[in-house]
Order: structure tokens, then sequence, then C-alpha cells
């Protein structure tokens, strides 16, 4: 296995985290996956993406069904419908190489995720740049959800059959909490 899809995201400032994966290609098929709400969905969160900036992004996770491997939600994360609800708008939109939009705006917290795409021979190299998370609560949900999204993207993209999101994020979340610096958000 590639060793930058098995390495943690870093960070690049305070309040932004950086992951990068290597994922099989062509570039067009990661961009699919990033826009396509049916597609987004099993790997991600499913909903309507206005792919202009401006547009509108709404987002709906369903974490549970992204694997046939059952547990239980962890408590801090159900929600009364079994869905998270995000929302924002585009602030950059190039196909198939760059797509960017805010995050949390229902909720005030309005931090951006950047996705870039870079083809690499029959690859490509996916670079999440998620910025201006506002505390440490945040910065960890965030960089073990990421990590786990994405691993059940390569497994898609590979594939393979994922594993369960849940168990991934709560590891990860924990590894996180000992990689990060306590000062670490924005």
């Amino acid at each position: 296995m590639n060793d930058i899809n098995t390495a943690f995201g870093t960070l690049v400032a305070p309040g932004t985290l950086r992951l990068q994966r290597s994922l099989p290609g062509p570039i067009e098929r990661v961009w699919h996956y990033l826009t396509d709400s049916e597609a987004r969905g099993s790997w991600l969160a499913s909903g309507p993406m206005d792919l202009r900036v401006g547009g509108d992004v709404r987002l709906e996770f369903h974490n549970d069904d992204l694997s046939d491997h059952r547990v239980p939600t962890p408590e801090r994360y159900r929600t009364e419908d079994g869905c998270h609800h995000q929302s924002g708008q585009v602030t950059a939109c190039e196909p198939p190489r760059l797509l960017a939009h805010t995050w949390g705006e229902a909720d005030g917290s309005a931090s951006e995720v950047r996705f870039d795409l870079q083809p690499d021979g029959d690859r490509v190299l996916l670079t999440i740049t998620h910025a201006r998370l506002p505390d440490r609560a945040a910065l960890l949900s965030v960089s073990a959800g990421w990590h786990a999204h994405v691993g059940v993207l390569l497994d898609h993209l590979e594939g393979r059959a994922p594993g369960n999101f849940w168990v991934a994020h709560e590891a990860l979340e924990t590894a996180y909490a000992e990689r990060l610096p306590r000062e670490a958000a924005a």
C-alpha cells in the first residue's frame, strides 16, 4: 500500500488540517465521487451541490450506511433522524481539479474545505485542506472524519468492501488527540 494512503493529516496552520491520498484515476472518476450526490453519498454525504461559485451545498451524512458492518453510532453523534446535515456555499470550482466550499454555516462556524486533484500517472493525488476550524474538538472530529471518510472512498475506488466508518473514526479521533498539539485550533 502507498504510504501516503496511511499517513495522518497534518496541521499546516492553526485550525487548518491537510490530508493527502493517492487514488485510482482517472481524475474525472475522482471528480465524479466528489460532485455527484449518489457517488459522494457512498463515502461521505449525499445532497445537492450547485457547482458554481456562490452555489449552495447541502450535505446529508448517513455514516451508519457507509458499510455493511454495523456498530452503534457514538452517543455524541446521534441525531433524531440518524442523519447529520451540513450546509455551505461553493467558494471555488474548477472542474476537474478544484472544489472548495464553506462548511457548517447552519451552526455559524463556517469553516472551509478544499479538494485539490492532481493527476499522477494512472492515479490522482487528492489533497483535502480544511481551514478555519474553531476549536480543538472540531479539529479532532474533522481530522478523524476526513481520514475515515477518505478511507471509505479509497476502498470503493480500489474495489474493496469498506470497513465501518464509526469504528475507524473513534480510533482515529483518539490517535489525532495524541498527535495534534493542544493549541492547534484557530
